[in-house]
């Protein structure tokens, strides 16, 4: 549904690229400052664990309503509405530490994030042409994230006495409008309805579908419990700045090793190696006490990079199974697949966490992984792979935010439920 005829060269989609580039500064840092800020004002490491489950809760919300509003009001309000809710999110935490007013800040702030990813996407998807959509996609994940990695070094930098770290967050929230706002790129047509259509994508690709279910819970548990674990443990707010920073350089060294091997083989091999990593790095954080700090840097960056994996993977592995016709279906059903793991596990994992201690996340993530591993393991026994002349080229995705390539998609069978309006 791309407008081929109008789309822009390449640097006019820059504005869009740089507006969610300066939204995930402002939310890097306060990934980092959250959970370093209730440790030092005395709260239990759960209570930041309930802001990780607000957000993902949040989120699951932005995945299912967003469509709608655009319906109505068209991408360029819609955005402009979100980031507005990005900032009074950030305006509920510069407030004294209140976990109740922290916990719906969380919630607005992942409404507000889960749609501006699916409005950016589906707003660079319609302005590229074929060409060269994939390699935007490519630079607006990559910005994205080494954008939260670098919003989170910021900490490094700034006090945690007063309102410095949430005002210069606000700075760069407010700043990400400009750019999105005075672009000169078309406003995309009206989406007709998100089609959400379970037990089709299950019968297209199990593993694809149970991937996307894994990998929701596997993103919020390495990138939101990993700072309440360390800053739980009395690690400075500059080691765990510098370890969210380096830890989005795992989708540099491994998503695209595994990605490119993707192309060349069975995909569910990759899917399976990324799992046992995830399950192995989650079960040897937990024996990090004693060493050096950059071998602990190095451990989460593998574990980052691994689950990023399973979620461009598993994308990339449904697609090959579906008819053209489904791919949207398929992106949007995948797309709330990882919205309700993304909720759930944390939910799951905060309530264990005031038993079990910080180090609960760890023990959750090689669960799943391994059980996810195993699923898939039993799929390759079971089912043939798709012809390698018959793949779609991969292409690099983040699981820190639920990938939905159109928002526009018709019904396309019985199956297909229209999301709420």
């Amino acid at each position: 549904m791309t407008h081929q005829a109008d789309a822009k060269p390449p640097l006019a989609v820059t504005s869009i690229i740089l507006s969610m580039a300066l939204i995930a500064i402002s939310n890097g840092l306060l990934f980092a400052y959250i959970p370093v800020k209730l440790a030092e004002s005395g709260f239990a490491p759960w209570v930041a664990g309930t802001m990780i489950t607000a957000l993902a809760f949040g989120c699951f919300f932005g995945c299912l309503f967003t469509s709608p509003l655009v319906r109505r009001v068209g991408h360029a309000r819609v955005f402009a509405s979100l980031a507005a809710m990005i900032i009074l999110a950030g305006l509920g935490v510069a407030l004294d530490p209140d976990p109740l007013l922290w916990v719906f800040a969380r919630f607005l702030y992942g409404f507000a994030i889960c749609g501006l990813f699916i409005v950016s996407q589906s707003w660079l998807n319609d302005a590229c042409t074929n060409a060269w959509r994939g390699k935007v996609v490519a630079i607006f994940y990559m910005a994205y994230v080494l954008s939260i990695g670098f919003g989170s070094y910021l900490l490094t930098f700034i006090s945690l006495e007063g309102k410095t770290a949430p005002l210069i967050s606000l700075f760069f929230a407010a700043l990400a409008v400009l750019p999105a706002s005075l672009t000169r790129l078309h406003t995309p047509a009206p989406p007709e309805g998100v089609a959400i259509a379970i037990r089709r994508v299950w019968k297209i690709s199990p593993v694809a579908f149970a991937g996307a279910l894994a990998v929701g819970g596997l993103t919020m548990l390495v990138q939101g419990f990993t700072p309440i674990y360390f800053a739980a443990e009395n690690y400075s707010k500059s080691d765990i700045a510098l370890l969210l920073f380096l830890m989005q350089l795992g989708m540099i060294g491994v998503q695209y090793p595994l990605g490119a091997l993707s192309d060349r083989m069975d995909r569910r091999y990759l899917l399976i190696a990324a799992a046992v990593i995830i399950a192995l790095s989650a079960i040897i954080a937990g024996f990090l006490e004693e060493v050096a700090f950059a071998w602990i840097i190095l451990v989460f960056a593998i574990w980052t990079g691994a689950t990023e994996s399973i979620f461009a993977i598993a994308n990339a592995q449904a697609n090959d199974r579906a008819d053209p016709k489904y791919f949207v279906a398929v992106s949007s059903t995948l797309m709330v697949a990882w919205s309700i793991s993304g909720f759930a596990t944390p939910f799951v994992t905060t309530l264990l966490t005031g038993y079990l201690g910080p180090k609960t996340f760890m023990a959750v993530a090689a669960v799943i992984a391994t059980a996810y591993g195993l699923f898939a393991f039993i799929r390759v026994r079971q089912r043939e792979a798709v012809p390698e002349a018959e793949t779609e080229p991969f292409q690099p995705a983040s699981a820190q935010a639920p990938y939905s390539a159109e928002i526009w998609p018709e019904t396309p069978d019985s199956e297909a439920t229209p999301v709420p309006r």
